[in-house]
Protein backbone atom coordinates (compact mmCIF):
# COMPACT_ATOMS: atom_id res chain seq x y z
CA UNK A 1 0.00 0.00 0.00
CA UNK A 2 1.40 3.41 -1.03
CA UNK A 3 1.15 6.23 1.50
CA UNK A 4 -0.39 9.36 -0.03
CA UNK A 5 2.06 12.29 0.30
CA UNK A 6 0.95 15.08 2.63
CA UNK A 7 0.40 18.61 1.33
CA UNK A 8 3.82 19.93 2.37
CA UNK A 9 5.53 17.06 0.53
CA UNK A 10 3.76 18.00 -2.69
CA UNK A 11 5.05 21.56 -2.36
CA UNK A 12 8.65 20.68 -1.45
CA UNK A 13 9.12 17.70 -3.81
CA UNK A 14 10.05 19.81 -6.91
CA UNK A 15 12.68 21.62 -4.83
CA UNK A 16 14.04 18.31 -3.50
CA UNK A 17 14.28 16.94 -7.05
CA UNK A 18 16.15 20.08 -8.14
CA UNK A 19 18.59 19.95 -5.21
CA UNK A 20 19.42 16.31 -5.97
CA UNK A 21 20.17 17.07 -9.63
CA UNK A 22 23.88 16.95 -10.47
CA UNK A 23 23.68 20.34 -12.23
CA UNK A 24 21.95 22.14 -9.34
CA UNK A 25 25.12 23.27 -7.54
CA UNK A 26 26.79 24.63 -10.67
CA UNK A 27 23.54 26.26 -11.79
CA UNK A 28 23.07 28.05 -8.46
CA UNK A 29 26.71 29.17 -8.49
CA UNK A 30 26.26 30.61 -11.98
CA UNK A 31 23.03 32.37 -10.96
CA UNK A 32 24.63 34.11 -7.98
CA UNK A 33 27.65 35.06 -10.09
CA UNK A 34 25.33 36.81 -12.55
CA UNK A 35 23.46 38.50 -9.67
CA UNK A 36 26.78 39.75 -8.23
CA UNK A 37 27.91 41.13 -11.60
CA UNK A 38 24.58 42.90 -12.20
CA UNK A 39 24.43 44.28 -8.64
CA UNK A 40 28.04 45.55 -8.71
CA UNK A 41 27.44 47.35 -12.01
CA UNK A 42 23.95 48.71 -11.33
CA UNK A 43 22.74 51.92 -9.74
CA UNK A 44 22.81 50.05 -6.41
CA UNK A 45 26.53 49.22 -6.58
CA UNK A 46 27.29 51.33 -3.49
CA UNK A 47 24.96 49.17 -1.38
CA UNK A 48 26.79 46.05 -2.64
CA UNK A 49 30.18 47.30 -1.45
CA UNK A 50 28.79 48.82 1.76
CA UNK A 51 27.22 45.49 2.68
CA UNK A 52 30.47 43.59 2.16
CA UNK A 53 32.41 46.12 4.25
CA UNK A 54 29.93 46.07 7.14
CA UNK A 55 31.60 44.90 10.34
CA UNK A 56 30.28 41.99 12.41
CA UNK A 57 31.73 41.15 15.82
CA UNK A 58 31.63 38.11 18.08
CA UNK A 59 33.06 38.23 21.58
CA UNK A 60 33.06 36.62 25.01
CA UNK A 61 34.52 38.63 27.89
CA UNK A 62 37.82 40.14 26.74
CA UNK A 63 37.95 37.96 23.64
CA UNK A 64 36.69 39.76 20.56
CA UNK A 65 36.80 38.95 16.84
CA UNK A 66 35.68 41.76 14.54
CA UNK A 67 35.69 41.32 10.75
CA UNK A 68 33.88 42.70 7.72
CA UNK A 69 31.22 40.48 6.16
CA UNK A 70 33.61 39.92 3.26
CA UNK A 71 36.24 38.56 5.67
CA UNK A 72 33.69 36.43 7.55
CA UNK A 73 32.72 34.85 4.23
CA UNK A 74 36.28 34.31 2.98
CA UNK A 75 37.77 33.24 6.33
CA UNK A 76 34.74 31.74 8.08
CA UNK A 77 32.32 30.20 5.60
CA UNK A 78 35.17 29.19 3.31
CA UNK A 79 36.68 27.44 6.32
CA UNK A 80 33.66 25.10 6.28
CA UNK A 81 34.13 24.66 2.52
CA UNK A 82 37.77 23.67 3.01
CA UNK A 83 36.80 21.39 5.89
CA UNK A 84 34.57 19.45 3.47
CA UNK A 85 37.40 19.47 0.90
CA UNK A 86 39.66 17.98 3.58
CA UNK A 87 37.08 15.26 4.33
CA UNK A 88 36.89 14.45 0.59
CA UNK A 89 40.67 14.26 0.31
CA UNK A 90 40.94 11.91 3.29
CA UNK A 91 38.12 9.70 1.98
CA UNK A 92 39.64 9.50 -1.50
CA UNK A 93 43.03 8.45 -0.10
CA UNK A 94 41.50 5.86 2.25
CA UNK A 95 38.78 4.30 0.10
CA UNK A 96 38.43 6.25 -3.14
CA UNK A 97 40.19 6.65 -6.46
CA UNK A 98 43.42 7.81 -4.80
CA UNK A 99 43.67 4.72 -2.58
CA UNK A 100 45.02 2.58 -5.42
CA UNK A 101 48.46 3.89 -6.57
CA UNK A 102 47.94 2.60 -10.12
CA UNK A 103 44.55 4.31 -10.45
CA UNK A 104 45.74 7.45 -8.69
CA UNK A 105 48.87 7.93 -10.83
CA UNK A 106 47.14 9.50 -13.86
CA UNK A 107 45.15 12.23 -12.03
CA UNK A 108 48.12 12.94 -9.75
CA UNK A 109 50.49 13.49 -12.68
CA UNK A 110 47.79 15.40 -14.58
CA UNK A 111 47.17 17.67 -11.58
CA UNK A 112 50.92 18.23 -11.17
CA UNK A 113 51.11 19.49 -14.76
CA UNK A 114 47.93 21.48 -14.23
CA UNK A 115 49.52 23.25 -11.27
CA UNK A 116 53.00 23.89 -12.70
CA UNK A 117 52.17 25.02 -16.26
CA UNK A 118 49.67 27.80 -15.36
CA UNK A 119 51.98 29.16 -12.66
CA UNK A 120 54.97 29.19 -15.05
CA UNK A 121 52.98 30.86 -17.84
CA UNK A 122 51.70 33.52 -15.43
CA UNK A 123 55.21 34.07 -14.07
CA UNK A 124 56.62 34.35 -17.60
CA UNK A 125 54.16 37.21 -18.28
CA UNK A 126 54.61 38.79 -14.82
CA UNK A 127 58.19 37.96 -13.77
CA UNK A 128 58.68 40.75 -11.25
CA UNK A 129 57.06 43.43 -9.16
CA UNK A 130 53.71 43.33 -7.40
CA UNK A 131 52.06 41.63 -10.38
CA UNK A 132 54.19 38.50 -9.85
CA UNK A 133 52.33 37.77 -6.59
CA UNK A 134 49.37 36.37 -8.52
CA UNK A 135 51.12 33.28 -9.88
CA UNK A 136 49.02 30.98 -7.68
CA UNK A 137 45.68 32.20 -9.07
CA UNK A 138 45.48 30.19 -12.35
CA UNK A 139 46.51 26.96 -10.58
CA UNK A 140 43.01 26.35 -9.20
CA UNK A 141 40.07 24.31 -10.53
CA UNK A 142 36.42 24.81 -9.55
CA UNK A 143 35.18 21.22 -9.18
CA UNK A 144 31.48 22.22 -9.01
CA UNK A 145 31.53 24.07 -12.33
CA UNK A 146 33.82 21.57 -14.06
CA UNK A 147 31.76 18.52 -13.06
CA UNK A 148 28.54 20.40 -13.78
CA UNK A 149 29.64 21.02 -17.37
CA UNK A 150 30.90 17.44 -17.75
CA UNK A 151 27.49 16.16 -16.62
CA UNK A 152 25.94 17.72 -19.74
CA UNK A 153 27.71 15.19 -21.98
CA UNK A 154 27.41 11.39 -22.31
CA UNK A 155 30.92 10.62 -21.06
CA UNK A 156 32.12 7.46 -19.33
CA UNK A 157 32.15 7.10 -15.56
CA UNK A 158 35.94 6.71 -15.82
CA UNK A 159 36.30 10.24 -17.22
CA UNK A 160 34.14 11.70 -14.43
CA UNK A 161 36.23 9.84 -11.86
CA UNK A 162 39.42 11.16 -13.50
CA UNK A 163 38.21 14.78 -13.33
CA UNK A 164 37.05 14.37 -9.71
CA UNK A 165 40.39 12.87 -8.62
CA UNK A 166 42.26 15.50 -10.65
CA UNK A 167 40.34 18.33 -8.97
CA UNK A 168 40.95 16.87 -5.49
CA UNK A 169 44.71 16.61 -6.08
CA UNK A 170 44.52 20.12 -7.55
CA UNK A 171 42.86 21.28 -4.31
CA UNK A 172 45.75 19.82 -2.31
CA UNK A 173 48.17 21.87 -4.41
CA UNK A 174 46.10 25.04 -3.98
CA UNK A 175 45.86 24.52 -0.20
CA UNK A 176 49.64 24.09 0.07
CA UNK A 177 50.20 27.22 -2.02
CA UNK A 178 47.87 29.25 0.24
CA UNK A 179 49.53 27.87 3.38
CA UNK A 180 53.12 28.43 2.25
CA UNK A 181 53.10 31.42 -0.09
CA UNK A 182 50.06 33.49 0.87
CA UNK A 183 50.62 33.63 4.61
CA UNK A 184 51.63 36.86 6.37
CA UNK A 185 53.88 37.19 9.42
CA UNK A 186 53.31 34.23 11.73
CA UNK A 187 52.47 34.55 15.44
CA UNK A 188 54.09 31.37 16.73
CA UNK A 189 52.24 31.36 20.07
CA UNK A 190 48.82 31.25 18.38
CA UNK A 191 50.06 28.71 15.84
CA UNK A 192 51.38 26.49 18.66
CA UNK A 193 47.99 26.71 20.41
CA UNK A 194 46.25 25.61 17.21
CA UNK A 195 48.73 22.75 16.82
CA UNK A 196 48.10 21.58 20.39
CA UNK A 197 44.35 21.41 19.83
CA UNK A 198 44.91 19.50 16.58
CA UNK A 199 46.81 16.95 18.70
CA UNK A 200 43.83 16.89 21.10
CA UNK A 201 41.57 16.07 18.14
CA UNK A 202 43.90 13.29 17.00
CA UNK A 203 43.93 11.89 20.56
CA UNK A 204 40.11 12.01 20.67
CA UNK A 205 40.00 10.09 17.38
CA UNK A 206 42.40 7.43 18.69
CA UNK A 207 40.37 7.15 21.90
CA UNK A 208 37.25 6.35 19.87
CA UNK A 209 35.35 9.64 20.34
CA UNK A 210 32.75 10.05 17.59
CA UNK A 211 30.54 12.94 18.74
CA UNK A 212 30.65 15.67 16.06
CA UNK A 213 29.99 18.38 18.68
CA UNK A 214 33.34 17.58 20.33
CA UNK A 215 35.20 17.94 17.03
CA UNK A 216 33.28 21.15 16.24
CA UNK A 217 34.39 22.73 19.54
CA UNK A 218 38.01 21.66 19.02
CA UNK A 219 37.86 22.81 15.41
CA UNK A 220 36.56 26.24 16.39
CA UNK A 221 39.51 26.77 18.74
CA UNK A 222 41.94 25.58 16.03
CA UNK A 223 40.32 27.93 13.48
CA UNK A 224 40.54 30.98 15.79
CA UNK A 225 44.15 30.14 16.72
CA UNK A 226 45.22 29.86 13.07
CA UNK A 227 43.31 33.05 12.23
CA UNK A 228 45.18 34.92 14.98
CA UNK A 229 48.51 33.33 13.98
CA UNK A 230 48.57 34.82 10.47
CA UNK A 231 48.42 31.39 8.80
CA UNK A 232 45.27 31.33 6.69
CA UNK A 233 42.42 29.69 8.57
CA UNK A 234 41.52 27.47 5.60
CA UNK A 235 44.60 25.37 6.40
CA UNK A 236 43.21 24.82 9.91
CA UNK A 237 39.97 23.54 8.38
CA UNK A 238 41.76 21.03 6.15
CA UNK A 239 44.05 19.79 8.93
CA UNK A 240 41.06 19.47 11.27
CA UNK A 241 39.25 17.39 8.64
CA UNK A 242 42.19 14.98 8.56
CA UNK A 243 41.66 14.24 12.28
CA UNK A 244 38.00 13.18 11.90
CA UNK A 245 37.49 9.41 12.52
CA UNK A 246 37.15 7.33 9.36
CA UNK A 247 36.44 3.98 11.05
CA UNK A 248 33.06 2.38 11.70
CA UNK A 249 32.20 0.73 15.02
CA UNK A 250 30.96 -2.47 13.40
CA UNK A 251 31.97 -4.35 10.25
CA UNK A 252 29.75 -4.54 7.17
CA UNK A 253 28.79 -8.19 7.80
CA UNK A 254 27.82 -7.41 11.39
CA UNK A 255 25.68 -4.51 10.22
CA UNK A 256 23.89 -6.69 7.65
CA UNK A 257 23.20 -9.43 10.24
CA UNK A 258 21.94 -7.03 12.92
CA UNK A 259 19.84 -5.01 10.45
CA UNK A 260 18.23 -8.16 9.02
CA UNK A 261 17.46 -9.47 12.53
CA UNK A 262 15.83 -6.16 13.54
CA UNK A 263 13.85 -5.98 10.29
CA UNK A 264 12.58 -9.53 10.87
CA UNK A 265 11.47 -8.59 14.41
CA UNK A 266 9.73 -5.49 13.07
CA UNK A 267 7.76 -7.51 10.50
CA UNK A 268 6.75 -10.06 13.15
CA UNK A 269 5.10 -7.32 15.24
CA UNK A 270 2.54 -6.69 12.50
CA UNK A 271 3.22 -3.32 10.92
CA UNK A 272 0.28 -0.86 10.74
CA UNK A 273 -1.20 0.12 7.37
CA UNK A 274 -0.51 3.58 5.93
CA UNK A 275 1.16 6.17 8.14
CA UNK A 276 -0.41 5.14 11.44
CA UNK A 277 1.56 5.55 14.68
CA UNK A 278 4.00 2.75 15.58
CA UNK A 279 3.58 0.83 18.82
CA UNK A 280 6.14 1.28 21.63
CA UNK A 281 7.80 -2.03 20.70
CA UNK A 282 7.96 -1.11 17.01
CA UNK A 283 9.38 2.33 17.82
CA UNK A 284 12.04 0.69 20.01
CA UNK A 285 13.05 -1.61 17.13
CA UNK A 286 13.23 1.32 14.67
CA UNK A 287 15.38 3.23 17.18
CA UNK A 288 17.70 0.20 17.45
CA UNK A 289 17.97 0.16 13.65
CA UNK A 290 19.03 3.82 13.72
CA UNK A 291 21.71 3.01 16.30
CA UNK A 292 23.03 0.09 14.24
CA UNK A 293 23.13 2.30 11.14
CA UNK A 294 25.04 4.97 13.07
CA UNK A 295 27.61 2.38 14.18
CA UNK A 296 28.08 1.28 10.56
CA UNK A 297 28.73 4.85 9.36
CA UNK A 298 32.09 6.56 9.83
CA UNK A 299 31.91 10.10 11.30
CA UNK A 300 33.94 11.32 8.31
CA UNK A 301 31.31 10.15 5.82
CA UNK A 302 28.44 11.33 8.02
CA UNK A 303 29.89 14.83 8.32
CA UNK A 304 30.65 15.00 4.60
CA UNK A 305 27.10 13.87 3.78
CA UNK A 306 25.59 16.40 6.22
CA UNK A 307 27.72 19.39 5.25
CA UNK A 308 27.88 18.92 1.47
CA UNK A 309 24.38 20.33 0.72
CA UNK A 310 25.08 23.25 3.09
CA UNK A 311 28.34 23.99 1.24
CA UNK A 312 26.89 23.48 -2.25
CA UNK A 313 23.64 25.39 -1.86
CA UNK A 314 24.52 28.07 0.68
CA UNK A 315 28.24 28.71 1.20
CA UNK A 316 29.34 28.60 -2.45
CA UNK A 317 26.52 30.86 -3.73
CA UNK A 318 27.23 33.35 -0.89
CA UNK A 319 30.93 33.25 -1.77
CA UNK A 320 30.11 33.89 -5.44
CA UNK A 321 27.82 36.78 -4.48
CA UNK A 322 30.55 38.34 -2.32
CA UNK A 323 33.48 37.84 -4.70
CA UNK A 324 32.18 37.79 -8.27
CA UNK A 325 30.88 41.37 -8.21
CA UNK A 326 33.55 42.71 -10.53
CA UNK A 327 33.01 46.30 -11.60
CA UNK A 328 33.19 46.53 -15.40
CA UNK A 329 35.15 49.76 -15.73
CA UNK A 330 34.90 52.26 -18.58
CA UNK A 331 38.47 51.38 -19.49
CA UNK A 332 37.56 47.66 -19.70
CA UNK A 333 39.95 47.22 -22.63
CA UNK A 334 42.84 48.46 -20.51
CA UNK A 335 41.83 46.11 -17.67
CA UNK A 336 41.73 42.94 -19.79
CA UNK A 337 45.04 43.82 -21.45
CA UNK A 338 46.69 44.40 -18.08
CA UNK A 339 49.52 41.88 -17.58
CA UNK A 340 47.83 40.47 -14.45
CA UNK A 341 44.58 39.68 -16.28
CA UNK A 342 46.48 38.40 -19.33
CA UNK A 343 48.62 36.14 -17.13
CA UNK A 344 45.56 34.67 -15.40
CA UNK A 345 43.65 34.10 -18.65
CA UNK A 346 46.70 32.54 -20.32
CA UNK A 347 47.34 30.35 -17.27
CA UNK A 348 43.77 29.06 -17.16
CA UNK A 349 43.10 28.73 -20.91
CA UNK A 350 46.55 27.56 -22.10
CA UNK A 351 48.48 26.43 -19.03
CA UNK A 352 45.82 24.22 -17.45
CA UNK A 353 44.94 22.00 -20.44
CA UNK A 354 48.53 21.94 -21.73
CA UNK A 355 50.00 20.94 -18.36
CA UNK A 356 47.36 18.29 -17.66
CA UNK A 357 47.56 16.77 -21.16
CA UNK A 358 51.37 16.70 -21.40
CA UNK A 359 51.93 15.26 -17.91
CA UNK A 360 49.14 12.69 -18.35
CA UNK A 361 50.51 11.68 -21.78
CA UNK A 362 54.07 11.36 -20.44
CA UNK A 363 52.96 9.30 -17.43
CA UNK A 364 51.16 6.84 -19.73
CA UNK A 365 54.01 6.66 -22.27
CA UNK A 366 56.52 6.07 -19.46
CA UNK A 367 54.18 3.34 -18.12
CA UNK A 368 53.88 5.06 -14.75
CA UNK A 369 50.11 5.33 -15.25
CA UNK A 370 47.48 3.96 -17.60
CA UNK A 371 44.43 5.41 -19.33
CA UNK A 372 41.12 4.35 -17.76
CA UNK A 373 38.91 2.10 -19.87
CA UNK A 374 36.89 4.04 -22.44
CA UNK A 375 38.93 7.25 -22.03
CA UNK A 376 40.97 8.77 -24.88
CA UNK A 377 43.72 11.39 -24.85
CA UNK A 378 41.36 13.71 -26.73
CA UNK A 379 38.96 13.50 -23.79
CA UNK A 380 41.84 14.10 -21.38
CA UNK A 381 42.56 17.29 -23.31
CA UNK A 382 38.89 18.33 -23.15
CA UNK A 383 38.76 17.68 -19.40
CA UNK A 384 42.04 19.58 -19.05
CA UNK A 385 40.33 22.56 -20.65
CA UNK A 386 37.40 22.25 -18.21
CA UNK A 387 39.94 22.29 -15.37
CA UNK A 388 40.71 25.83 -16.51
CA UNK A 389 37.41 26.90 -14.96
CA UNK A 390 39.18 28.23 -11.88
CA UNK A 391 36.40 30.43 -10.53
CA UNK A 392 35.91 29.77 -6.77
CA UNK A 393 39.48 28.90 -5.78
CA UNK A 394 40.99 31.40 -8.23
CA UNK A 395 38.80 34.23 -6.89
CA UNK A 396 39.70 33.18 -3.36
CA UNK A 397 43.47 33.28 -4.01
CA UNK A 398 43.02 36.67 -5.73
CA UNK A 399 41.82 38.12 -2.42
CA UNK A 400 44.94 36.77 -0.68
CA UNK A 401 47.55 37.86 -3.22
CA UNK A 402 47.03 41.62 -2.91
CA UNK A 403 45.53 44.22 -0.59
CA UNK A 404 44.93 46.81 -3.34
CA UNK A 405 41.26 46.62 -4.39
CA UNK A 406 41.96 47.82 -7.94
CA UNK A 407 44.48 45.01 -8.51
CA UNK A 408 42.09 42.46 -7.01
CA UNK A 409 39.33 43.69 -9.37
CA UNK A 410 41.69 43.27 -12.34
CA UNK A 411 42.60 39.75 -11.19
CA UNK A 412 38.94 38.81 -10.71
CA UNK A 413 38.17 40.07 -14.21
CA UNK A 414 40.91 37.78 -15.54
CA UNK A 415 39.51 34.85 -13.55
CA UNK A 416 35.98 35.34 -14.89
CA UNK A 417 37.12 35.75 -18.51
CA UNK A 418 39.58 32.83 -18.32
CA UNK A 419 36.99 30.57 -16.68
CA UNK A 420 34.35 31.48 -19.26
CA UNK A 421 36.69 30.81 -22.21
CA UNK A 422 37.78 27.48 -20.67
CA UNK A 423 34.16 26.45 -20.12
CA UNK A 424 33.15 27.26 -23.71
CA UNK A 425 36.15 25.59 -25.37
CA UNK A 426 36.00 22.60 -23.00
CA UNK A 427 32.30 22.12 -23.76
CA UNK A 428 32.94 22.32 -27.51
CA UNK A 429 35.75 19.73 -27.30
CA UNK A 430 33.55 17.40 -25.26
CA UNK A 431 30.76 17.81 -27.81
CA UNK A 432 33.16 16.81 -30.60
CA UNK A 433 34.39 13.74 -28.71
CA UNK A 434 30.92 12.54 -27.65
CA UNK A 435 28.59 13.52 -30.54
CA UNK A 436 28.51 9.93 -31.84
CA UNK A 437 27.14 8.86 -28.46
Amino acid sequence: MTVEPVFIDRITRPFQVFLKHKLAGAGLLLLFTIIALIWANSGYKDSYHELLHTYATIGIGKFELSKTLSHWINDGLMGIFFFVVGLEIKREFLAGELANPKTAALPIFGALGGVLAPALIYFAINPSGEASLGWGIPMATDIAFALGILALFPVSISLKVFLTALAIVDDIGAILVVAIFYTDDIALQSLALGGCFLLVSIAANMAGARNPVLYFLIGFVVWVAFLKSGVHATLAAVLMAFTIPARTRIHGNQFAEQAEALLKRLRETGLPQGNALLSSEQHSIVHSMEQVTEKATAPLQELEHTLMPFVTFLIMPIFALANAGVVIAEDFGAVITNSIAVGIVAGLVIGKPLGIFVFAWLSVKLKVAELPEGVTFTQIGAVGMLAGVGFTMALFISTLAWADESIIETAKTGVLIGSLISAVIGSFLLYLTTRKS
